[in-house]
């Protein structure tokens, strides 16, 4: 039966590119339509007015008259629908109406006809359909239809094909879900016919890869079903070429030796200061890193006391990076050496390829590596550190401070950036690496790579574009389980709906498929660059809560307010304090605090009160995680505060009770060692200066629930455990 219809689809599309179209006409898209299941209302092509009549007289009621022209694609422009049409007269006075709009609006549109199509009954309309993303490739669309869908853009997206399970959780995931369901006394549609539509549009663009673009809209829902009052499909003018891909094996075993390398080559190595070459140089041998260096130069016999050689291919033994610090002009040649001495991995630091419009430059180097199975990381960056190793091959500043944060740019100033905030925080690093211009090396082999990593705990990524969005997401999905993934995504623009031929392709911008697909794939999608940093240093540290209580206990109640606001518009719950509750709290705070949620237990208190209220926070079962408002007094200094809330939590962790505790000292310079000090001890901490003020995160969808290791938190100075938006049902491959 599949194959049946594969063939009967194929037959048109072929038959279609024939006739030099991209676009199909209704009744072809009536024929695919059928093929896959796609429920669609009774129609026929009328080619003259008499068939427009009988046709007409056959469905027995109302009818929708629409042009038929493989030149015309958007009907409605073109004046080419008119609805509600009954009784002879009045179709014949609408063909000749529709024909003339056509033939006004396009003098040279070739006209098949007049389809006559049965009207449909009221009901809600959706849009379902599918574009080509440049990055994801096929994607499914959702959500509401009609002619204000790219005003309103409540729109959801699935990598195609997707199950039935994944299709019916798209209705859920737009925020007009409640309309669905039925509002006011009205019946919700039957979602599990609109969900077969999604599904089977998926499963049609996901079977034809040369369809660019399919448009069910509007879908007419209703509670016996849901039906496709019209049917868009477009064909793509090309087929991207297919990118050459690894298996994981393969990636592991190239990575495992560009992270753990035993001998570095560096093609380029200078003594003269100021050179690319010698800060290379100096900083993997004052790093002390413990493998072999060796610098390549053909014309110096000795580089910063080491013996220089005059190509790569005089090294003696294996090496497993080859770092390059020469202009753009000479690494194709050093690189074919590369290859000849089987080199698995080249770090080309230099620029000037294809950012600066060198395209083909870049193409050569690609097909050297391929030619020879090096992997490239770069060109265009600023090299790589690995802590573990004692590895600095970078012509930038050294970092050394070990930890199991896994840091990656696709920008040198952007890794600049991470450095600095990494050196600032005292941020323990397992890598940080450079991707530039992406050659090769990228995001998905890094992610294979650190998910099996014993040194990192959590991953954090800035980049602009993925290459490959669907290895990315396979990538992600093996890794989000074991251990967090913080994305952040430059560039919000709509770029990708420039050359869109329907309401889907206008919708599908490129930060709203990213927006869902990262999320579909587990990814925390971070708001801005210290936004990343922040939740990659914190995410290691804190627990996931068991539950959505969370408490707030304060020493001000201007704090109170703030850290509130934090918490609810982060989407978690303040826990509604029980009488029992109530009480305990109230037997620590003076009678001028105040119980409830937040707790104030005002400014005056001595350290005995807070360590008394966070106890009785971390004892009652009922509470799920505790956000903590400090600000400085000489009553309860800054350091007395971290060592108690650090003692206590590490008592109760000892007792096998974790609970995510998080704190915001309010002060200046005084506090910033109490921050740093709490961090090291798992309670995440941040000084919030006098007039700062939370923000809330970007998102547009609630959380749906927690998952392990999966905690967020928000704002700058305000910290709240958040629940990370649950990855979206699992994507087919």
């Amino acid at each position: 039966m599949a194959e049946d219809r594969i063939l009967r689809v194929r037959a048109l599309l072929d038959g279609v590119r024939a006739q030099g179209r991209a676009a199909l006409t209704a009744p072809e898209g009536k024929v695919i339509a059928d093929a896959y299941g796609i429920a669609v209302p009774g129609e026929e092509l009328a080619t003259d007015v008499e068939e427009a009549v009988a046709y007409a007289a056959r469905f027995g009621g109302p009818v929708v008259m629409k042009i038929v022209s493989p030149d015309i694609l958007h009907k409605t422009d073109a004046g080419g629908v008119v609805v509600g049409v009954e009784g002879a007269a009045d179709v014949r006075a609408a063909f000749h109406r529709i024909v003339e709009n056509a033939r006004a609006y396009d003098a040279g549109a070739r006209i098949a006809g007049v389809q006559i199509q049965e009207l449909l009954p009221k009901g809600q309309e959706v849009i379902v359909g599918a574009v080509t993303d440049p990055t994801f490739g096929k994607v499914v669309a959702f959500g509401l239809g009609g002619v204000l869908v790219e005003v309103l853009k409540d729109v959801t997206f699935r990598l195609a094909p997707v199950d039935a399970d994944e299709a019916l959780s798209m209705l859920d995931s737009i925020r007009s879900a409640e309309i669905l369901r039925g509002v006011r006394g009205q019946a919700g549609v039957d979602r599990w016919a609109v969900a077969e539509q999604i599904r089977r549009v998926s499963q049609l663009v996901a079977d034809f890869p040369e369809i660019a673009e399919v448009d069910l809209n509007p879908v007419i829902a209703t509670p016996e079903g849901a039906v496709a009052a019209d049917i868009r499909v477009i064909l793509a003018e090309s087929q991207p070429p297919p990118r050459r891909t690894y298996t994981r094996d393969e990636i592991l075993t190239s990575m495992r030796r560009l992270m753990q390398p035993a001998s570095v080559a560096v093609i380029g190595a200078s003594n003269e200061p100021g050179k690319i070459g010698n800060s290379v140089m100096r900083n993997l041998i004052d790093g002390g890193f413990a493998g072999d260096i060796h610098p390549v130069n053909p014309r110096a016999d000795d580089i910063q006391g080491r013996k220089a050689y005059k190509s790569v291919t005089d090294v003696p033994g294996e090496v497993d990076v080859a770092v390059f610090a020469i202009p753009a002009k000479f690494v194709a040649s050093a690189l074919e050496e590369v290859g000849r001495k089987g080199i698995p991995n080249a770090v080309l630091i230099p620029s000037g390829f294809a950012e600066t419009g060198e395209h083909e430059l870049q193409a050569e180097i690609v097909a050297i590596a391929e030619r020879y199975g090096t992997r490239l990381l770069g060109p265009n960056i600023y090299g790589y550190y690995s802590t573990w190793q004692d590895l600095c091959a970078t012509f930038c500043t050294p970092y050394d401070v070990k930890g199991g944060v896994a840091l990656t740019s696709q920008s040198g100033g952007i890794g600049m950036a991470i450095l600095g905030f990494a050196r600032t925080t005292k941020t323990g690093v397992s890598a940080i690496v450079g991707l530039g211009n992406k050659s090769d090396l990228d995001e998905d082999d890094l992610l294979t790579w650190f998910g099996e990593d014993p040194h990192t705990q959590c991953i954090a990524m800035h980049l602009e574009d993925l290459k490959d969005g669907r290895a990315f997401v396979a990538a992600a999905r093996e890794t989000v389980p074991k251990k967090p993934v913080v994305v952040l995504k430059a560039g919000r623009t709509a770029a990708g709906a420039k050359a869109a031929g329907s309401h889907t392709g206008a919708l599908a911008g490129d930060d709203a498929v990213y927006d869902d697909i990262l999320r579909q794939a587990g990814v925390i999608r971070a708001p801005g660059l210290n936004d990343m940093l922040e939740y990659a240093r914190a995410l290691p540290v804190l627990p996931a809560p068991k539950g959505d209580n969370v408490v707030i206990i304060t020493g001000a109640g201007g704090s109170g307010v703030l850290l509130s606001d934090a918490v609810t518009d982060n989407g978690l719950t303040l826990m509604e304090i029980p009488p029992d509750l109530d009480t305990a709290f109230r037997e620590f705070i003076p009678p001028f605090g105040a119980a409830g949620n937040p707790v104030d237990i005002t400014g005056g208190e001595p350290p005995s009160t807070y360590e008394a209220t966070i106890r009785l926070g971390l004892e009652d079962p009922r509470i799920h995680a505790l956000v903590l408002g400090y600000w400085h007094t000489i009553v309860t200094p800054p350091m007395v505060f971290a060592e108690l809330t650090a003692r206590v939590v590490a008592e109760f962790r000892e007792r096998g009770i974790e609970k995510p505790v998080v704190a915001s000292l309010a002060g200046d310079v005084e506090v910033e060692e109490a921050c740093q000090y709490l961090y090291e001890r798992g309670v995440v901490a941040r000084l919030r200066r006098r007039g700062e003020r939370p923000r809330r995160t970007r998102g547009d969808r609630p959380a749906l629930r927690r998952r392990q290791r999966a905690l967020t938190f928000v704002t700058p100075g305000v910290f709240s455990p958040a629940r990370l938006a649950d990855p979206l049902p699992r994507m087919a491959d």
